[in-house]
Order: C-alpha cells, then structure tokens, then sequence
C-alpha cells in the first residue's frame, strides 16, 4: 500500500483553490461580498454529463447515421477537444476524479462504487476527506444544483445535498429504469433477461433505485432525459440573477435500452433494434442539451455562462449498439476507446467559436478551470488544470505533461502523441496516436527506451497514490481478440 503524501492528509476544510495554471485577468483578489457583486463578475457553470456516450456517438467526431445538432452546436460555438479524456473507463471513479480535480487513485476511489445493496451496506463512496466542486463553489456565493445520476455514494454522509449541492434531483446508484415500471405503451426496450422483464414489467423501482428530491423519495413518471431536462431548466430559472453551478448527469445511453416513442419514431431508417433504440437515446441527450442552450438564451445569460459537455467513459461496445469508431475497445478497457470521449465547451464572447484542440485535455481540469473563473485560491494541489489561457490564446504550449490511468493491475500513459498501456503486468503495448489513433500497431519492442521513459513516469505517478478503499465488484476476463491486439485474455476489475 502506498502512503499518503501530506497533502492528501491536509484538512478538507482547508481545501479552497487552485493549483496550476491560472486564470490571468480572471483571479479576484480577495473575497467578495454578496451575490449581486458576484453576478456580474463570474459566470454560471454548467457541466452535461452524459453516460457510456461513445466518442463517435456525435455527429461532430463521426456519427454518420445519427444527427446530434446541439450537442454539436457546441464544436461551432465554442470549442471542441479532439483529445478530451476522463481518468477511468467507468463511471464511479471517473464521476469522482471529475468532482474533484484529483486522480481518484490518489484518495482510493478506484473501482465502481457499487452494486447498490453493496454500496449502501458498506458505505462506498467519494471519501468524506475529499472536497467536491460544488463546495469549493459556494464558497464563491454560487447556488449549487445536481440532476441526474450520482453513483458516488448512497450514504448519508455521501449524498450530493452533503457534498456541497444546494439542490438535488435524480438517483444514487449506476443505473435505473428509464420509466417507472410497468412499461408504458410507448416505450422501446431491450429485455436481457425473463427476470429483467418481471421486474421492468410488474415491479415498481426498487429500494436501492429510487428517484430522489434532496433526500426524499419522489414518484417520476417521466423518461428520465425529459425529467431531468425539466428539472435543470427549472433550477436555471430559479437562479438565473445569481451565479449558479449546475452539473446535470444524464444516465442516457447508459443500459437498460429504453426509449420512448417521441425519439425511438426518429430513426425509422435503423433496422436493429438496439441500435435504434440507442440512437433515440442520444438523441434524448441532444434535445436536452437543446433545450439547456435555449433557457440561456431566453433569459439573456448565455454570455454569462460557461458550458462543459463531456461523456463519463467510453461506449459500451458489449451492448452492440453503440458508435466508438475510429477508437479501438470502449468502456472497462484502457484503450482510446474507453477513456477518449466527446468533450466540448462554450462561453459565447469569451472563447473563440468553432475552434479544435488537439492537445490533450483531462476532465480534471473542469474543475481548476471553474475555480479560476470564480476566483477561489485553493491550498491543496490538483491534477486537473485550468484551461482558459489556453482556449484564449494567451499560451500555445499544452495544458498537461502526461496523462495517466490506473485500474487494478492495468495501467497506462499518454505523453504527446505516445499511449503506453501495462495489462495485468504481463503485457505492454505502445502506441503512436498520432498515426494510429485506432491502437492497432503495437510498437513497445521498436520503441524500447519510450517504453522505459514512460514506465518511469508512471512509476512515480503511482508512488503518489493509495491502495483502493474497497475492493472490485467483480473481476472480468476479456479477451483482446476482438480488438485486433492477440488471442491473450486479461482481468479487468471493475
């Protein structure tokens, strides 16, 4: 097990700023009184998290079938990443890296938290020594809101309204039923299993998937997208003279498939089921990022608010439905695949329109580029880093060094155009992304002393890190053949 450094013991209260680069001409020196001063000094935050979102699930980065015009509205309005990435190919840890601007594997947060009963019982989840985004912002006199999926602990001492959220709408755990069971008449979905259907069928959301306002159960007969759609339109109004944060995390495509008429009727053209059921899904992720941009222009805020989007990991290639082409494998894996995903960002007036990123970008720095705009000084350092001068112009060098994963025993590295992956300490592979950006080409024996150098770098990144706080649900064994990488097969904790 690897100690913590002093800075992972440091006070969480003290835990108030930014580390790395900084916002020039964005840091407010000294505290701010008020939320009328605060109003027209820092802009609105909103982060769309989508999930198991595959990198060519958008139109802008390849989707040829299936057409995603606000979400790639935001590519021609603002700014799209061709190289954005998440630090785990699951959702749990990547949610907590996201909330916190810090490697997850720093503060053991390294596998899913879960499965609901488990995760409830134990008590899995964001460790309580960990400060979120949200509480850094209220800090800053922002209104703070979640909609969506949490699956970051379902404890009291886990809840979003106990992690700095002012307000909270959505569920707790991995995955939910889109509608409240029994189906309705118009909905589309894909049964797995007789038992699936029992339950989707005769049986109301269970204990552990229950949909919650703050902390009380509620009855939502709604599609999920929609319901969540209603409920983030609903915060932006109610805060629409203060600054706000709001991090809406749709569950969508995320499995079960389930898809009501109003989106599955627009793919007639989509023959598999699945697929289309799939594709009605993202679409639903689309009119709610629609309908997000068009509350900020109605209310005359756009200009004043910054817009993340960004999926949690990879598609779930094993649904068969998903679109992660040019990238190799997808969620669980290490690969492009699974930690490559769409990632965009829009403040209209601030940052150029229509502008492509090609350095590599963490959703860590999500966070450090939200405290810089609200102008928090924080005392503990961060991964992530804030990205504004360099969406600006006002530097031309890239934001990070190195990007690094860690999932059990697989591991990995990307420096400039070179991704190296170590696989249950058997096998290393190296890639040259910027040639094979589809990881076909395993170049580790011709490129011996990169894969030296980049094993060093990991090897001091991980001499920072702790052991997991909880052991994985369940070890997969996945065979490499599908991707073209060998007969082999390896574990993959999840």
């Amino acid at each position: 097990m690897k100690k913590k450094t002093d800075t992972d013991n440091m006070d969480r209260r003290n835990f108030m700023a930014l580390a790395g680069a900084g916002a020039a001409g964005l840091m407010m020196p000294g505290a701010l009184h008020g939320r009328e001063q605060l109003a027209n000094k820092h802009p609105n935050i909103i982060v769309i998290l989508a999930d198991d979102l595959g990198y060519g699930d958008v139109c802008c980065y390849g989707r040829p079938e299936v057409s995603t015009p606000n979400i790639s509205s935001l590519a021609k309005r603002g700014i799209k990443f061709t190289d954005g990435y998440v630090t785990a190919p699951l959702c749990s840890p990547s949610r907590a890296g996201l909330l916190t601007g810090r490697y997850q594997q720093r503060f053991g947060h390294e596998y899913n938290a879960g499965g609901a009963a488990r995760a409830h019982r134990e008590g899995l989840g964001l460790p309580t020594s960990e400060t979120t985004l949200a509480e850094v912002l209220k800090t800053a006199g922002y209104t703070t809101g979640m909609v969506g999926k949490w699956h970051l602990g379902s404890q009291a001492q886990f809840l979003p309204t106990n992690r700095g959220f002012d307000s909270y709408f959505g569920f707790l755990h991995g995955e939910n039923s889109y509608v409240e069971p029994p189906l309705r008449p118009d909905t589309h979905t894909v049964i797995r299993t007789a038992g699936e259907r029992r339950r989707l069928e005769l049986e109301k959301r269970g204990p552990h998937h229950q949909i919650y306002r703050n902390t009380a159960t509620v009855q939502e007969a709604t599609y999920l997208p929609d319901a969540f759609t209603r409920e983030a339109l609903s915060f932006i109004d109610q805060n629409a003279d203060n600054p706000f944060f709001l991090y809406l995390a749709h569950n969508a495509p995320h499995t079960p498939l389930q898809a009501t008429d109003k989106y599955y009727n627009r793919f007639p053209q989509i023959k598999d089921k699945k697929k289309r059921i799939y594709s009605a899904m993202v679409s639903a992720i689309d009119d709610s990022v629609g309908a997000v941009l068009q509350k900020l222009k109605d209310l005359d805020i756009e200009e004043n608010t910054i817009v993340f989007f960004l999926s949690d990991n990879g598609c779930a290639n094993y649904t068969q439905a998903c679109y992660n082409d040019p990238l190799n494998a997808g969620k669980i894996l290490p690969f492009e695949g699974g930690l490559r995903v769409p990632f965009m960002v829009q403040w209209p007036g601030h940052f150029p329109a229509g502008k492509v990123i090609e350095a590599p970008v963490s959703s860590l720095d999500i966070f450090a580029t939200a405290v810089g705009l609200a102008g928090v000084k924080l005392d503990r350092a961060i991964d992530g880093v804030n990205l504004v001068p360099f969406l600006t112009g006002k530097t031309d060098t890239q934001p990070h060094d190195a990007l690094f994963w860690r999932s059990g025993p697989n591991k990995g590295v990307r420096k400039e155009k070179w991704k190296y992956i170590n696989l249950n300490d058997k096998r290393t592979l190296l890639f040259d992304l910027k040639t094979d950006i589809g990881e076909h080409t395993d170049l580790s024996k011709e490129k011996s002393q990169v894969v030296k150098e980049l094993e060093q770098a990991l090897a001091e990144w991980e001499s920072q890190l702790v052991a997991p706080l909880w052991p994985s649900r369940r070890i997969l064994k996945i065979s490499l053949k599908p991707y073209g990488l060998g007969d082999e097969t390896y574990d993959f904790p999840i």
